[in-house]
């Protein structure tokens, strides 16, 4: 089953892929070479996507932006397409996801502003307090380096393990130094951790998974990330060069507005944060 299933990811992700590269030609995107045209921004459906939809259907027309939104479940292919010129923007990620990722694959991305935090969670079917997590509990981390460090930090601000001094958000399973409930941990890619969750005793939930999973970060998390001070705040995202494309600038200036920070507030009750 798990074979099938990341197959039927890998079809669902390629098939974007291909969408996004007929917007293009020759690894261009068209729109690079024509302000009026749309501006491509590929997003993660919640609360990205919801959020660019708003601005679209409310904000968009007023201000002389055509908006086209691409939609994916994963955390490679907005860069990828950003990368390429098949997509013109995306919003999907934190600062230090995209500078992991653009060392890793020598993608030239870069922040145009910051837009919202999405708290990161300890989620469980079987606990109703860090208390009641079990001695050898069982425990799922997002695989990919950035978030995974952030977990383990969640965790260790929380009582639940002690890490070495320093380590801070670079943190990885070998990292732990204290571990007095002998938790283990299941490494799983960010988007899988919400279907694993009824496998597991616990699990760390990027906030945008939490909702589409029907999760309420503010009333179903054990622990919450705190939002003050956090250097995980989502962007939009452009390719080296393009940040001061006009239809860039419109759209972060839209985005930062009274309109969308009141959007979020109402919409999502705490469980996203404006970051403006």
């Amino acid at each position: 089953m798990r074979n099938a299933l990341k197959f039927t990811s890998v079809l669902a992700t390629a098939g974007i892929a291909l969408s996004l590269a007929a917007c293009g030609s020759n690894g261009d995107s068209k729109s690079s070479s024509d302000p009026n045209a749309p501006l491509t921004v590929v997003a993660s459906p919640t609360p990205h996507g919801k959020i660019l939809k708003y601005v679209k259907d409310n904000l968009a027309d007023k201000a002389g932006l055509k908006l086209t939104i691409k939609e994916v479940t994963d955390y490679v292919t907005p860069n990828t397409a950003v990368q390429d010129g098949s997509a013109d923007a995306n919003y999907f990620q934190h600062v230090p996801y995209l500078e992991d990722f653009n060392k890793k694959h020598g993608t030239q991305i870069v922040s145009v502003e910051t837009v919202h935090l999405e708290p990161l969670g300890l989620y469980s079917k079987k606990a109703k307090a860090v208390g009641d997590l079990k001695d050898g509990a069982t425990v799922g981390l997002p695989n990919d380096a950035t978030n995974e460090g952030r977990a383990l930090k969640l965790l260790a601000d929380n009582n639940l393990i002690t890490l070495k001094d320093g380590v801070g958000t670079a943190a990885t399973p070998a990292d732990v130094t204290g571990n007095p409930k002998n938790l283990k941990w299941k490494e799983l890619e960010a988007a899988q951790l919400p279907r694993s969750i009824d496998d597991l005793d616990a699990a760390v939930i990027n906030g945008n998974y939490a909702i589409d999973a029907g999760l309420k970060p503010t009333s179903d998390s054990l622990v919450l990330e705190k939002a003050e001070g956090n250097p995980y705040a989502n962007i939009l995202a452009v390719k080296q060069g393009k940040e001061n494309d006009p239809r860039v600038k419109k759209l972060a200036e839209l985005l930062h507005s009274p309109e969308v920070k009141k959007y979020i507030d109402d919409t999502f009750q705490g469980a996203v944060v404006p970051a403006f």
